[in-house]
């Protein structure tokens, strides 16, 4: 047949498909304090019961990396999704206007009632791009942490409640006794709540006494523990730049 149609020059000459690429650029948020930009990710839980999996919520502050929220749910919804963002709010007697939560492009990230949600309290939606791996990079290295420490079960998870109490501990763990390296090693707790400053300087003193009571022992200058100021999200990479 479409031999005869372009014998008979009855089928009209195809066009070659032109596809067109849509960049978008990075997403840059920057932070210097707490509350101001969070993100968010959901991870699978493994079950008893075989391809049935429990959804592990999690809302954490960029700046100070503290576990701000979570929930363990047997589905993914953006309705849960937002219920825990606005309890989350509550419990932290928070006003969320101009706070930035980032996320990747999940369904419930981009639900009708996550959004609608975030809008009503004026907070500002902040999404990864599509097919990049790497934009939601502090939401994933938390989950990192949480299914690679020694405390993650061997076995999966009995039950709903089973994992939250689970997750429970994980939380007390992270954000109240474990010391983050990206944040000088103190804990979330102490840089979320402003503690860090007096614990730093505290730490520093010791080590500069150390240094001059055996200075042989020291090859070089003492450990850097000023503060961490300015956190970026998804900073642009560095290029190198020609000099004459």
């Amino acid at each position: 047949m479409y031999r005869l149609q372009r014998r008979l020059g009855l089928r009209a000459p195809s066009r070659p498909l032109v596809r067109t690429h849509v960049s978008r650029s990075r997403t840059v948020h920057t932070a210097d304090g707490p509350n101001q930009v969070w993100s968010w990710d959901i991870t699978w839980l493994p079950t008893t019961i075989r391809g049935r999996y429990l959804y592990l919520y999690m809302i954490m502050d960029v700046w100070s990396r503290r576990i701000v929220g979570w929930t363990v749910e047997d589905s993914e919804s953006s309705e849960a999704a937002a219920t825990l963002f606005r309890r989350t709010c509550t419990e932290a007697n928070l006003d969320p206007r101009g706070l930035v939560l980032h996320s990747d492009n999940g369904t419930p990230m981009r639900g009708s009632t996550m959004l609608s949600t975030l809008q009503w309290l004026g907070v500002v939606p902040s999404f990864s791009r599509p097919h990049v791996s790497d934009d939601n990079p502090y939401s994933e290295s938390l989950f990192r942490t949480l299914k690679y420490c020694p405390a993650y079960p061997g076995l999966p998870f009995a039950d709903r409640a089973t994992a939250s109490r689970w997750v429970g501990r994980f939380v007390d763990w992270y954000n109240g006794t474990h010391r983050h390296s990206a944040i000088r090693y103190v804990t979330p707790d102490q840089r979320h709540f402003g503690d860090a400053p007096d614990v730093l300087s505290a730490r520093r003193k010791l080590y500069e006494r150390a240094r001059a009571t055996n200075p042989e022992r020291w090859s070089r200058s003492i450990r850097d523990w000023t503060p961490v100021g300015t956190v970026v999200l998804n900073p642009e990479p560095a290029r190198n730049q020609l000099t004459a």
